[in-house]
């Protein structure tokens, strides 16, 4: 009988382990959904840093550029003074190597992206011209530059100053 009771209770035993081994493999079950999904989260989180990061590089070399740009843009602003001194040296004194070294700075600042901006016979245009002064001639056009206006890359570094034909009105 002693041998009867221990397979009674080995029998209750095993039926309670079967019934743990369901409830202990839907546990697994569970977990490792949670798991699953967690490990998703992590993916997507780690994807949305990383896409971030590389839009933040990005970001810092534009604004890197855009810098470089503007120091650019304010030297080049700082040069239009000694070019301008250079050119009316170069009106009164022919030297060949003056010629040579205005040659050069003017190449320069081209393949810098600086142009200069035409006035000779244009209507005035306020955009893009300082009117200094008002003068006999056809009314809103140029009538003389006195002061070098130039673009760098598309945006006005400095307006062209001019004087602008004026029509006299006629007095009765």
């Amino acid at each position: 009988m002693h041998d009867n009771d221990d397979q009674k209770v080995n029998s209750g035993s095993d039926s309670a382990n079967g019934a743990n081994n369901a409830g202990g493999t839907q546990d697994l079950d569970n977990r490792l959904k949670d798991l699953e999904q967690k490990l998703s989260e992590m993916e997507n989180n780690w994807k949305r840093a990383l896409a971030d990061y590389k839009n933040l590089e990005k970001r810092i070399v534009e604004e890197r550029m855009e810098f470089i740009g503007y120091s650019n843009s304010l030297l080049i602003s700082k040069l239009l003074s000694v070019l301008d001194n250079l050119e009316n040296l170069e009106k009164h004194n022919g030297d060949m190597g003056l010629k040579l070294t205005l040659k050069e700075l003017r190449q320069i600042l081209s393949e810098e992206g600086l142009t200069e901006i035409d006035t000779a016979g244009k209507y005035f245009d306020s955009n893009v011209m300082e009117a200094i002064e008002t003068v006999d001639g056809e009314d809103g056009k140029v009538a003389e530059m006195v002061l070098k206006g130039y673009m760098l890359k598309n945006k006005l570094l400095r307006p062209a100053k001019v004087k602008v034909g004026l029509k006299k009105k006629e007095e009765n």
